[in-house]
């Protein structure tokens, strides 16, 4: 056998393995998107002070167990959930838009089955009560022509203990006072933390209730964050295009 059969042999050798270790990876790839993480960009304000425009974040695929819309293509094999976990008050969750059941939304999980939930005043109520509210330090942000301005921001924390900051951009605004929701059975109310600029389950035909089926997972961690006009692939704008103190913060 010549030398140059050998060495044809082993390129074909060695571009068999790259392509089973690339397969592989892929597979794996697969795996971990549909069963355990989803990456997820923020593309608009409406969670913000918690999620800000340009935000990328790991979803918990696992976290309220499956659904179809667990899947890639939300395709129609069950019904219901398996290995089906509750979403806990507070959580700030991904979910299929009822009205369509494909556009993906982000919003926090304020209302459980069978509660009463109001706005009166800008103030959130739970089953008649309200929300302790506190007054926190302004949220400091820019327009689009560049000029400062301060937001009022609060430190809202639910009946079970979860705390997180809101925005009221504007007094009396369209949600800052609504009729009493009635949360049906299987069914979530969510809200968004930029109070005065967010559609949400206080808007019935646009989001309304979430039904437990159409929930992807729970938001966990943000791994990547780049300021408006900047996008990930764009390496040589990092240095100055970066939020790098939001790397790897968990989402609360």
């Amino acid at each position: 056998m010549s030398v140059e059969t050998d060495v044809k042999k082993s390129r074909r050798s060695s571009f068999a393995e790259t392509l089973r270790v690339i397969i592989h990876a892929l597979i794996l790839a697969m795996i971990v998107r549909i069963f355990l993480f989803q990456p997820f960009n923020i593309p608009s304000g409406s969670m913000i002070p918690t999620l800000l425009v340009g935000d990328y974040l790991f979803v918990s695929k696992y976290s309220y167990g499956y659904s179809n819309y667990s899947l890639p293509f939300s395709p129609d094999l069950f019904s219901g959930r398996i290995w089906a976990s509750p979403p806990a008050r507070g959580d700030v969750a991904v979910f299929k838009l009822p009205r369509d059941n494909s556009t993906d939304y982000i919003k926090r999980v304020i209302g459980l089955p069978g509660d009463e939930v109001q706005m009166v005043n800008g103030v959130l109520h739970i089953n008649g009560k309200p929300v302790k509210r506190q007054r926190v330090e302004d949220f400091a942000t820019q327009d689009s022509l560049g000029n400062s301005r301060k937001i009022l921001r609060y430190k809202e924390t639910l009946p079970n203990g979860v705390s997180y900051q809101v925005l009221d951009l504007v007094e009396n605004g369209f949600g800052d006072n609504t009729k009493v929701f009635k949360v049906p059975e299987a069914h979530y109310f969510m809200m968004g933390d930029n109070r005065d600029n967010s559609t949400d389950s206080r808007v019935a035909q646009a989001v309304g209730f979430v039904p437990v089926e159409n929930f992807v997972g729970r938001a966990e961690i943000i791994f990547f964050s780049a300021k408006p006009g900047t996008t990930w692939w764009e390496v040589w704008r990092w240095p100055t295009g970066i939020r790098w103190s939001r790397m790897f913060r968990l989402v609360d």
